[in-house]
């Protein structure tokens, strides 16, 4: 038995690199112990034991996973039970744009509580800058980084700060999430075409298109390793125990027991502090709507899922 690591699977095909070498396995019996529940047992990034084949040594069973580090998930909505993207990493890298597709702060909100409910650290990328970059867009650029966020402002097209982005990746192992459109695919071949390459050659065998990632792949390379996610549509949350979700929003700590009542959720109850600073503007409105969109969200999974 020997240990491998997943760099992406599919139809209960996983490619495992053990020791420089691709080895294609299945899980074996399909059956794999996971207390997550998570529809998909294994994802890219896990740590796994696998044996291999006797007779041809390119193929194996897994038998086990190793617990993980921490994870990146989301609320499934198609198959009604929360889905690991990513496991395993050192940073999430939020890729958005100005316009095509419209940047979307609530999307970002997601995938940065999404990485800090995992214990991964949460880096926001706007890619396309050079196309036109509204006041709106630099003013929830600019309340992100007063937060404590990373930001960074790339453009693939023609090269701006991707020294600086590739920096960021040294070393580490990095996961890259965004919407559909927002240039994700671009920016990684501008990074090093090698990525896009790789990730084809797993798109072409399931006839999914070249360009098109399905599913996520973990590319290592020399100086850092990358996971490449499929475009999102929609971001939701699960894992995160909706009484705590404010812990997530780090406006709002200088309020913390000010409160009418302990407990407060901030959505309904009378002399809740955190209504009284949006009313004042010392918190952005959107961000308070889209934590009441969140803890919606949350509580309907819950109900769902257990």
């Amino acid at each position: 038995m020997i240990k491998g690591v997943i760099l992406w699977g599919m139809n209960n095909i996983f490619n495992v690199l053990v020791d420089g070498k691709r080895i294609e396995c299945r899980i074996k019996g399909k059956v794999l112990k996971d207390r997550t529940k998570a529809y998909n047992p294994l994802a890219s990034g896990d740590i796994v034991t696998i044996e291999l084949d006797p007779i041809n040594e390119n193929f194996g069973l897994i038998l086990s996973r190793e617990d993980r580090k921490n994870h990146f998930s989301r609320w499934n909505k198609k198959r009604n039970a929360p889905q690991i993207i990513a496991a395993n990493v050192d940073q999430v890298i939020c890729v958005c744009s100005p316009e095509s597709p419209p940047f979307r702060p609530r999307f970002i909100d997601r995938a940065i509580i999404s990485a800090e409910n995992g214990g991964i650290k949460p880096i926001v990328v706007l890619n396309k800058i050079d196309q036109n970059i509204s006041k709106e867009v630099e003013n929830r650029l600019e309340g992100y980084r007063e937060l404590g966020y990373e930001i960074l402002r790339v453009s693939a097209k023609n090269g701006e700060n991707i020294e600086k982005l590739r920096s960021i990746l040294k070393s580490k192992t990095t996961a890259f999430v965004g919407q559909s459109g927002v240039g994700k695919s671009t920016l990684l071949n501008s990074l090093n075409p090698e990525l896009m390459l790789r990730v084809g050659e797993v798109s072409e065998k399931f006839n999914r298109g070249k360009h098109t990632t399905c599913y996520a792949v973990m590319v290592p390379l020399e100086d850092y390793t990358i996971i490449d996610t499929p475009g999102i549509r929609e971001l939701n949350l699960f894992g995160v125990d909706p009484s705590v979700l404010s812990h997530f929003f780090p406006e709002f700590d200088m309020y913390w027991g000010d409160c009418k009542f302990k407990g407060c959720t901030h959505t309904h109850e009378p002399g809740c502090a955190i209504k009284k600073a949006i009313e004042d503007g010392n918190i952005n409105e959107d961000r308070f709507k889209g934590y009441n969109s969140i803890i919606s969200e949350l509580e309907d999974s819950l109900v769902k899922f257990y």
